[in-house]
């Protein structure tokens, strides 16, 4: 599915699983992590604006950060600061990104509710045009 999603050009938010499943849609290994990323005050690294975010994670698999490194059509966007894991990556060339962690989160910290903002902006710049029924 995720696949189709990316060859159709659609618009793509992956979030925690969906993470996970992007990356194994683009040929990117997960594995189960030792004790996992459990709770609220996680920080995170935004690599594109070099700011921390404090982030709530619930999560015991990652993506593995050397096939993203790897990857042609990849990018990391957000760095785990207690472990280094991957906690967001982006694709370079298609409307599709995800987080590890959950932005949604509530109560919480809100540091990573511009992600919804982004994904709107990329959904209305990819909108298809609408037929007019009568």
């Amino acid at each position: 599915t995720i696949r189709s999603i990316l060859q159709g050009n659609k618009p793509l938010f992956g979030i925690c699983l969906g993470h996970q499943l992007l990356a194994r849609a683009m040929g990117v290994g997960t594995y189960k992590m030792h004790t996992g990323h459990r709770g609220l005050n996680h920080p995170v690294l935004n690599t594109i604006t070099q700011l921390c975010e404090v982030t709530s994670q619930n999560h015991g698999f990652a993506v593995e950060r050397t096939d993203v490194e790897q990857h042609d059509q990849l990018e990391i966007t957000h760095i785990n600061l207690n472990d280094d894991t991957v906690m967001g990556m982006r694709h370079r060339s298609k409307p599709a990104f995800s987080v590890q962690f959950h932005p949604e989160a509530s109560p919480g910290p809100h540091d990573s509710r511009y992600l919804f903002d982004a994904f709107a902006e990329m959904m209305q710049a990819h909108q298809e045009p609408q037929e007019t029924v009568f």
